[in-house]
């Protein structure tokens, strides 16, 4: 194998079993095989040509490759050139689930994607978000809801998707979810965790959440953790000191974060307050 190919695995620590692959290569040439899992892919520079469904397929930049589980093919880079790409595993009773929720259906058997390459933006853009949130080890919150937002494109792109999605009681539901997260966002709750304390299933109860409240509750939770970090600003401590209490990955995402709702950073903000 050429040194400039190189195959970097990432594994989720909240998904079971959902592994995120970066892959950059020239000469290698995958044998035809096939996986268990979903496996959804993003060409990101060169060209990818592989075989599937019985045929050959090429995949410029911009494609997304998507695979059954089962389905056999293989791959390696066209024009002699460098192949760059992210690939997505996940699980089938990961996706399953997510699938027949988006479909407004209370259970889905197999599902299988037709077309093993598409041009879909937006596809491609859940697919490296997702990726993006499995390499950067984000908290189980984010990468669910990042992996919800694929399964939903999945079936916008089948012609399935249901947005009303099926009638609860949502109001005291919701409320009880609320208070929830108010007592642990400072933990690494996870959609789960919070659909358990409202008793509804955890991607039937995403939906009704950001339908009801406008926001999903990853971003809930995270104005909780910004709310908080500004009550203790206000109360004299250090940016530094709040980054890991409040679950923030470092002082950049908390910045980064708190100046999309206060447009500064915690340092400017407490050096705006009088005192």
């Amino acid at each position: 194998m050429a040194q400039d190919n190189q195959f970097i695995f990432a594994h989720s620590q909240h998904l079971a079993s959902l592994t995120a692959l970066r892959v950059n290569m020239t000469e290698f040439r995958y044998d035809r095989h096939a996986h268990e899992e979903y496996s959804f892919g993003v060409t990101l520079a060169g060209r990818q040509n592989f075989f599937c469904h019985g045929g050959a397929h090429s995949s410029p930049a911009g494609s997304v490759i998507q695979f059954n589980p089962g389905d056999v093919h293989d791959g390696h880079a066209g024009d002699n050139a460098s192949l760059d790409y992210t690939m997505l595993y996940i699980p089938p009773h990961e996706l399953t689930p997510l699938f027949a929720d988006a479909a407004g259906e209370r259970a889905m058997g197999t599902y299988r994607l037709l077309k093993p390459l598409v041009r879909d933006e937006a596809l491609s853009a859940c697919i490296l978000e997702l990726a993006q949130a499995v390499r950067g080890q984000a908290d189980s919150i984010e990468q669910e809801f990042a992996l919800y937002r694929l399964a939903t494109r999945v079936m916008q792109q089948a012609g399935r998707f249901e947005p009303n999605g099926r009638v609860s009681r949502i109001d005291r539901l919701l409320l009880q979810a609320r208070d929830f997260i108010h007592a642990h966002f400072q933990q690494d709750i996870s959609l789960a965790d919070i659909s358990a304390a409202a008793n509804i299933s955890k991607y039937h109860f995403l939906r009704l959440f950001r339908q009801q409240l406008g926001i999903t509750p990853h971003q809930y939770v995270i104005n909780c953790r910004i709310n908080a970090a500004r009550r203790a600003l206000a109360a004299g401590e250090s940016a530094q000191d709040l980054v890991y209490r409040f679950g923030f990955t470092d002082l950049s995402h908390l910045n980064r974060r708190f100046k999309r709702i206060y447009g500064m950073t915690p340092t400017q903000y407490s050096a705006s307050l009088i005192r």
